[in-house]
């Protein structure tokens, strides 16, 4: 199960290596913080109390390979393109929210799905491409300026998440309604408390404010599509349940702080 996060690293190794190899390629790194909000099996689709009670945090760092800052020879590519790498970590706290569990008065199933709960932890390495909209020797040469962007790419994570309920062992027929409790994927029911790795798709929308010369803050809203529907915990049965049709998937809200190292 390593092995995607292996390659993944010496990938990354490798383009930061042959970076430094080259005179007109330069270097920036980052850090970023900032809520999480967890799209899964937990709560009622498109319901708000759902996207703000399932919201956890997320920090990382980053690194940019930057074909322009040292780069005298323009092109498009040297000017409205960065390769960002990054490895990230989010945690977020889980439970049902929505029409489903606000019943009055609230029936044995309601009750159960209150007192269900789970935590998810993602650790993420990966590469995206950044795509500025102005010239990117334009932005830094002019302090207060915005540069507004678009970025896609990938990353391996590793997960751990932990399903639970308050009113005792999730097996039991009296504590969990049967949704959860038929086989689902592989797993002796439609819930698992378990670590894997898994690879994810992402894509974001942000903005860089040049502070100073050497530095930016940054501002971006990303939405991350893992290749699993266990990232939560939760999987109830495709075969039977046809509502459970989509993965798990993430929305980051970064506020970040770039730093040029010297070129």
């Amino acid at each position: 199960m390593l092995k995607p996060v292996i390659i993944t690293l010496f990938a990354i190794l490798g383009i930061s290596s042959a970076a430094n190899a080259q005179s007109d390629l330069a270097q920036e790194i980052g850090i970023f913080a900032g809520p999480v909000t967890l799209q899964s099996d937990f709560g009622q689709r498109h319901n708000l109390d759902t996207n703000v009670g399932n919201s956890g945090y997320g920090i990382g760092l980053m690194h940019f390979i930057n074909f322009s800052a040292a780069n005298n020879r323009e092109s498009f590519f040297t000017e409205h393109f960065k390769v960002r790498s990054e490895l990230s970590f989010s945690h977020t706290e889980l439970k049902h929210f929505g029409k489903w569990v606000e019943k009055k008065p609230p029936t044995l199933a309601v009750i159960m799905l209150q007192n269900m709960h789970a935590s998810t932890t993602t650790v993420g390495l990966g590469s995206q491409l950044e795509f500025s909209f102005i010239k990117i020797h334009d932005f830094e040469n002019t302090v207060g300026s915005f540069s507004p962007y678009l970025s896609a790419g990938f990353q391996v994570n590793y997960y751990s998440t932990k399903v639970g309920s308050r009113l005792g062992d999730l097996t039991l027929p009296n504590v969990t309604i049967g949704k959860y409790l038929t086989p689902s994927d592989g797993r002796p029911h439609g819930f698992s408390t378990e670590t894997g790795v898994v690879v994810s798709a992402t894509g974001g929308v942000g903005v860089h404010y040049k502070l100073t010369t050497m530095s930016d803050l940054m501002f971006e809203t990303r939405f991350q599509m893992y290749s699993s529907d266990w990232i939560d915990g939760l999987n109830p049965n495709k075969d039977i349940y046809k509502e459970n049709k989509s993965n798990d998937w993430q929305v980051w809200f970064n506020f970040g702080y770039i730093y040029y190292l010297e070129f």
